[in-house]
């Protein structure tokens, strides 16, 4: 199943995202679950996250999200978990 999980960082997080990227991106490596993400962008600043996660079920997608070292430092002022169909590319 795969789930889009949409994070907007809190204002003025950017320095939390920055300190905590190293976390996050061994955490994808580590978990094996990420299918794509990337951040989202505002005048080419970072403020949230865009990830795509195939994943068992609804309940594994907000597991993986619980322990995102982003989530962990507190960089999110919002996350929203969707079942999402690919259907281009």
């Amino acid at each position: 199943m795969l789930i889009a999980l949409i994070a907007r960082d809190k204002p003025g997080a950017l320095q939390i995202r920055k300190d905590t990227r190293a976390a996050h991106l061994a955490y994808i490596d580590e978990t094996g679950v990420v299918y794509q993400a990337g951040p989202l962008l505002e005048n080419e600043e970072m403020i949230g996250s865009l990830i795509i996660l195939d994943v068992t079920d609804l309940a594994d997608a907000r597991a993986w999200a619980d322990e995102d070292p982003y989530a962990k430092a507190g960089l999110f002022q919002s996350v929203e978990l969707i079942e999402w169909k690919k259907v281009i590319g």
